[in-house]
């Protein structure tokens, strides 16, 4: 028991320390745990021959997290994915493995271990590829939806796989040795389909897989609504865990993925009152599995083999990334992926994955390979599996910059027309501004730096100029000493502060109004000379905290008139909180001093309410009064 303790310190502490300083310096948390498992391993020894085992446990957070992405697809976001699920999908696993397979052969490979061998490098990792995309934000980008379209096809493929690996069995090597005789036969004898024909085969497959869905649908929502009402959360996590368990172990039962299965039952409880519930007890097993897991592949890097055949493993595995991503690369442009997209898609995808892993094990099992080249794959898998995060970090560093730089190369637009009020940003924020002041007469010019949204405000007949609007030549051409207003609605924190300093600078006559995202923005830009601040979110989360006082059963007028306390007690403080601020020169930190006088304000504030709240009207007080006759509405 010793053992295993010491053991599992040793993992943990590795993740601990390598994966936050990988993230501080932008290397990425797979990365970290990859770096960890290399120094507990090969480098130190700290660890030793468990790491297999371990890393076959490790890999259900695979089967965990193709559960989780399963939750957040409805089958009809399945349905329209089906052309690149099976079309982009299926041809890159078709085209990799053919080639590889062909090459392999001029290499002087029989043409059962050539194809085992495309089979194995046409995969990539599932794991580090989905977890890379939602850490930095890419899942959701054309090239991250196809990447996913990629995977789960290959996810689906390794079924298939499976099932061909014991006919290309070699004959010279079916003399194993006892210990893979041995595993062969537990691998039967978990099997409830191994002894039965093909046709009882598939009708056993086939119904299993109906009976999941049907289950799935029918028997979840009152298995978890039984559990929910007992109140006892412990319970509810060790229901979702035996679940996935479960499923996973009936798919490895009847010889399908586990993986595949799990992500089966995800679509099927997508619209599952219990989904979110679901997703927040197994997210913490899944991630870290998949932690474990990365350090397992980092740990077993044979750095004996590795220095024995050294320049051969290299050339293997910089020869299947770069075959991959030529491939990639052409089914990208053959399924219009555009821009960065192209790229991400390309880089994402280029290496080998977990599930290598797996078909070399039953390659092993089934005599399908000869342990020195399974040894010389699992290595060029681990390796290639290694190199994975610096393609990303080459994606954010050199690719992504370049096509934004290559955006900013259009000219701006021709601007023959002026208008009372200059907004700068077409965002979800100026839309609104300029829809507001559109419609009640008021003449805008609006001007944005990213090209894509301007074409798309004008696809909806909402005109919008290209072009910085911090550039002094494009401003006289919008007609800015004419305007009287000047709004600022960029996403770019930096280049709002800036705009709004120009702008006061060279054009005092005009009121600046400005779009805020914090507290610290808010001062910056006052500091900067800006005549009105907003915080985007401040006004929303006022009326969501007043709609939540209505929904408790206070009156709506009275609402408002707490509303308009709090905002007003909130101003009454802001120029002492602004000049704490100010003083922190150059740093602008919220010093202590800063801290501490927010906290005494916040006292005030809770006193100044409690106030308010005895000196309340009648919760009977009807609602405000009309403007008087003849107010003019319209602005001028």
């Amino acid at each position: 028991m010793t053992v295993y303790f010491v053991q599992a310190f040793i993992y943990l502490c590795a993740a601990v320390v390598m994966v936050p300083l990988a993230k501080r310096l932008g290397l990425g948390s797979v990365l970290g745990y990859l770096i960890a498992g290399v120094i507990i391993g090969p480098l130190t020894g700290l660890v030793g021959q468990e790491t297999n085992t371990i890393q076959h446990f490790a890999e259900f957070g695979v089967v965990m997290m193709l559960f989780l992405v399963g939750l957040e697809l409805e089958p009809s976001a399945l349905w329209q994915m089906r052309h690149r699920l099976i079309g982009l999908g299926g041809l890159q696993a078709g085209l990799t493995a053919g080639i590889i397979t062909g090459i392999a052969i001029l290499l002087g490979q029989s043409w059962t271990t050539a194809l085992t061998i495309g089979l194995i490098f046409s995969l990539s990792s599932t794991a580090i590829v989905l977890q890379t995309l939602n850490e930095k934000g890419l899942s959701k980008t054309e090239g991250g939806r196809s990447a996913f379209s990629v995977l789960l096809f290959q996810d689906i493929a390794v079924i298939p796989m499976l099932a061909l690996m014991p006919l290309l069995a070699l004959p010279e090597l079916k003399e194993a040795s006892a210990q893979l005789a041995a595993t062969a036969q537990q691998h039967e004898q978990l099997s409830l389909v191994a002894h039965l024909p093909s046709w009882a085969n598939a009708l056993v497959v086939l119904t299993t897989i109906v009976g999941l869905v049907c289950a799935g649908h029918f028997l979840s929502r009152p298995l978890f609504r039984y559990i929910a009402n007992t109140g006892l959360q412990e319970v509810f996590t060790a229901a979702a865990l035996m679940l996935v368990v479960g499923i996973a172990a009936l798919m490895s039962l009847i010889g399908l993925s586990p993986a595949l299965g799990a992500f089966l039952a995800g679509v099927v409880m997508a619209n599952s009152e219990f989904r979110h519930e679901l997703e927040a007890n197994i997210e913490p097993f899944k991630g870290l599995l998949l932690g474990l897991f990365f350090i397992t592949v980092g740990a077993g890097i044979d750095f004996a083999l590795l220095s024995q055949n050294f320049a051969i493993i290299l050339a293997l595995t910089l020869g299947l990334m770069a075959l991959k991503a030529l491939i990639l690369l052409g089914l990208a442009k053959l399924f219009k992926v555009h821009s960065s997209d192209r790229w991400l898609f390309t880089l994402s995808l280029a290496q080998a994955g977990e599930f290598g892993f797996v078909l070399l094990s039953y390659a092993l099992s089934h005599h399908v390979l000869p342990t020195a080249v399974a040894q010389t794959l699992s290595m060029v898998v681990a390796i290639s599996m290694f190199l994975t995060p610096a393609l990303f970090i080459f994606f954010d560093k050199v690719i992504k910059p370049r096509y934004q730089r290559n955006n900013t190369e259009r000219p701006s637009d021709t601007i023959e027309e002026t208008g009372t009020v200059i907004i700068a940003g077409i965002g979800r924020f100026g839309q609104i501004i300029n829809r507001l002041l559109v419609s009640n007469g008021v003449p805008t010019i609006v001007l944005d730096h990213q090209a894509g949204q301007v074409d798309r405000m004008r696809s909806i007949n909402i005109k919008s100029f290209y072009g910085d609007a911090s550039r002094p030549d494009l401003l006289h051409t919008a007609g800015i000493e004419k305007a009287r207003l000047f709004v600022v609605a960029i996403d770019d924190r930096a280049r709002a502060i800036d705009i709004v300093r120009h702008i006061k600078h060279r054009y005092a006559h005009i009121e600046v109004l400005a779009r805020a995202y914090d507290r610290s923005h808010h001062y910056e830009l006052q500091e900067a000379g800006a005549d009105f601040i907003i915080s985007e979110t401040y006004n929303s989360a006022l009326d969501m905290g007043g709609e939540a006082l209505k929904r408790l059963g206070l009156h709506a007028f009275r609402v408002e008139q707490l509303k308009n306390s709090f905002s007003t007690a909130e101003k009454h403080h802001f120029d002492d909180l602004f000049n704490s601020w100010r003083n922190e020169g150059e740093s602008h930190a919220f010093s202590d001093h800063y801290l501490q006088l927010f906290m005494d304000i916040e006292k005030k504030l809770l006193s100044i309410m409690q106030k308010d709240n005895l000196n309340q009207h009648s919760k009977t007080e009807r609602g405000w009064t009309p403007p008087p006759k003849g107010y003019n509405k319209d602005p001028e």
